[in-house]
């Protein structure tokens, strides 16, 4: 189980985005480069189609593998009142062969992408990631030398912390109250919920790029 929030920043506010980040977060920011391929259940696995995603990272010497199906999301009363969403996600380390496995068991590729930015994997209050990356699409199959943006000069920033039946709450509470901090340069919401580009964004960057990174813990 996990809890989410996403957004989106400019590319040209991202560098005082991670200045942000670097103050808050009191650690070394690490490159990100990852091919992530969603399949689909076909017919003969059951009426209720399943999607799985195989995320490959590139920024290893030796590139690795891992699955990871995401479910749905909570719902109810108290899901509703929670700025983050929280879901099941299940994740597991695979071979190379991964892909070849899933074709077999009869999966369809749906779609595939290429994330390139950085994460900062920190602990405040709980364990959190936050993620700052391009989207790029491959009009070649497979290929993430030719991939191209979806959303040019737009990137998209998400929060997760891991969580359980028993924490949901407390972790939601955590990772809202950091998400304040950020305010100024982008908002962040519920997956699926689009809020734009944060009118602030260019005064608060400016800001941030005068002060030339200062301490921003707090």
């Amino acid at each position: 189980m996990e809890c989410v929030v996403q957004g989106i920043i400019e590319t040209q506010h991202v560098e005082a985005l991670e200045i942000l980040l670097q103050g808050l977060c009191g650690v070394r920011r690490e490159p990100l480069k990852v091919h992530e391929i969603c399949l689909k259940s076909g017919p003969n696995l059951g009426a209720v189609s399943s999607e799985v995603r195989l995320i490959c990272n590139l920024e290893q010497t030796e590139p690795t593998w891992t699955v990871r199906f995401v479910g749905g999301a909570m719902r109810g009363a108290g899901a509703e009142q929670l700025s983050v969403l929280v879901r099941t996600v299940i994740e597991s380390k695979a071979s190379k062969n991964v892909l070849r496995l899933f074709y077999a068991l009869g999966y369809k590729l749906d779609h595939e992408l290429l994330r390139v930015g950085f994460a900062f994997h920190f602990q405040r209050g709980t364990q959190m990631t936050v993620t700052v990356s391009s989207v790029n699409k491959m009009p070649q199959l497979h290929n993430t030398d030719e991939a191209v943006p979806v959303t040019p000069g737009i990137q998209l920033v998400e929060v997760t912390a891991p969580a359980s039946s028993e924490t949901y709450t407390e972790v939601a509470s955590a990772v809202s109250s950091f998400c304040e901090y950020l305010a100024p340069l982008l908002h962040l919401s519920k997956p699926g919920i689009s809020t734009g580009v944060v009118p602030t964004a260019a005064a608060a960057a400016a800001s941030l790029m005068s002060d030339g990174g200062a301490s921003t813990a707090y």
